[in-house]
């Protein structure tokens, strides 16, 4: 994607801060933007406690703080509710959330007795925290948007995704396969881009982290199919279904997945899958561990969020960014 144009201040300025999760992509969004990283002091005590100092003026700023709550998540959930306190007591002018990966974010509802929505949660803290607008990155629910009161501009990596797989891939002999039944507007979504058929795999979880693949819903057979995904954590969704796909006759499997958690074996299921590639975002920074998976391509959505930033800091219209 083109970098975007120079940013055009309706506030005194702007300016875009970065906590420790994910530092790399918030250089890269600056450079997108053209503009300077935020200044910041941050470390902890010796107890875990942290520490952090702005070490700039933001009276009166546009403040966009890159943050995405990725593992550890607490950690780094009150490391950005600490930045937007800051922030707030500093007097800058509005403050953005920017969430490339929203943590906590698969318990957005009770589907057993005494059990905490913790996805809305999480929103109240960041209201409550002082944040006046999010902007976050394929959230595993789209309805999370309503827990907040704060304005939310949800993005969708498939633009980012759709041209990489359009230009490796035979779109005439592709199927876009949706891992579960609750993945289904994505992946048609992204075969409606695509001009691909869907097919789902019906699946059901026996525990957290858990999947049983029951059946495929949808014509796979001599197709080169690809799995569509908001995040792999353990990868065991994507290596049973690419399994039963191959089952039903398919010519090879591939999946994508915004968010890379890729936690406990994920990385050395999908080694030894038969997964042609898992192509993933760089979201959520990569573990030196899976850095080193033979099967894993990354892509920047550096270039995506600038460019929603530019047009929220100018108060114009980020349409175009999203899906169709």
């Amino acid at each position: 994607m083109s970098s975007p144009k120079p940013v055009r201040a309706l506030y005194t300025d702007y300016k875009v801060f970065s906590g420790t999760a994910n530092p790399a992509l918030t250089r890269e969004i600056c450079e997108a933007l053209g503009c300077p990283l935020g200044s910041m002091m941050i470390k902890g005590f010796a107890d875990g406690e942290t520490h952090l100092q702005i070490q700039e003026n933001v009276r009166g700023s546009d403040v966009f703080v890159v943050q995405p709550t990725c593992t550890p998540v607490d950690h780094h959930l009150i490391e950005l509710l600490l930045m937007i306190d800051a922030f707030k007591r500093a007097s800058a002018e509005r403050i953005t959330a920017v969430l490339p990966y929203y943590g906590y974010a698969r318990q957005d509802r009770k589907d057993r007795p005494r059990m905490p929505i913790s996805a809305k949660l999480v929103a109240s803290l960041l209201e409550t925290a002082g944040a006046n607008r999010v902007l976050a990155l394929d959230l595993h629910a789209a309805q999370i948007q309503g827990f907040f009161d704060i304005p939310v501009d949800h993005l969708f990596a498939a633009p980012v995704m759709v041209e990489y797989f359009k230009d490796h891939y035979d779109r005439g002999s592709l199927a876009v396969v949706s891992p579960d039944a609750g993945g289904v507007e994505r992946a048609r979504a992204f075969a409606k881009r695509m001009n691909a058929p869907l097919a789902i795999i019906d699946k059901r979880r026996t525990d957290a982290n858990v999947a049983e693949v029951m059946n495929i819903i949808g014509e796979v057979r001599g197709k080169h199919c690809l799995m569509v995904d908001d995040l792999v954590d353990t990868a065991g969704t994507l290596v049973h279904g690419a399994e039963a796909l191959l089952d039903q006759g398919a010519r090879s499997v591939a999946a994508f997945a915004t968010h890379a958690v890729l936690s406990g074996p994920a990385v050395e299921r999908i080694n030894q899958s038969k997964l042609e590639e898992l192509v993933v975002t760089n979201s959520i920074p990569h573990s030196h561990h899976a850095a080193k998976c033979a099967k894993l391509r990354t892509l920047s959505v550096a270039p995506l969020l600038a460019k929603a930033i530019q047009s929220i800091h100018e108060g114009g219209s980020i349409s175009t960014l999203f899906i169709d």
